[in-house]
């Protein structure tokens, strides 16, 4: 299955450029946006994961590196510590005030950046048909580095009528 998805891009939004009115806003803040497109059928979701953390563009450390086809890092763990089932299952609710929050911590976010949020992380999030978390898998999870960020938030957005993954990571570093 995981030869079958395709990457069809994405989006990074740096917080860096945008202005807040407070100048001691977090310019260290960012969201990365991978969409990858999958066969119609009656895949599970579990396969569908399993599809994700095979595909090369799972391999990225979100910390300069980029992708790496053969990497060992995702995000701040090691990529063999993530499997489908350390994904918990959350409700539309749930992750949009995760995000929200993480978003809006220290103080709103200005307009442009609200509305490059809504269109690239929230109208995803409200189509999506099942949303998957990526919680904490422990200190035995984290890589040699991986400690350089500060807050990492993925979910894994499943949009079957659109035949496609959405992988969100909004992190601190």
């Amino acid at each position: 299955m995981q030869n079958e998805l395709t990457h069809e891009g994405g989006a990074f939004i740096n917080f860096r450029n945008y202005t807040f009115q407070d100048s001691k806003s977090p310019a260290f803040r960012w969201v990365d946006v991978k969409r990858l497109r999958f066969p119609g059928g009656s895949v599970g979701d579990t396969e569908l994961l399993a599809a994700l953390i095979g595909h090369e563009q799972f391999r990225d450390d979100y910390a300069g590196g980029g992708v790496l086809p053969d990497g060992l890092r995702h995000g701040p763990y090691w990529v063999r510590a993530v499997t489908p089932d350390v994904y918990e299952s959350v409700d539309r609710e749930k992750s949009d005030r995760i995000l929200r929050e993480w978003a809006n911590r220290f103080e709103d976010v200005p307009a442009d950046l609200a509305r490059d949020l809504q269109r690239e992380m929230f109208d995803p999030l409200a189509v999506a048909g099942h949303i998957y978390h990526l919680g904490e898998l422990g200190d035995e999870a984290i890589h040699d580095w991986g400690g350089v960020h500060t807050d990492f938030h993925e979910f894994v957005l499943i949009d079957r009528s659109a035949e496609r993954i959405t992988l969100l990571v909004a992190a601190d570093d």
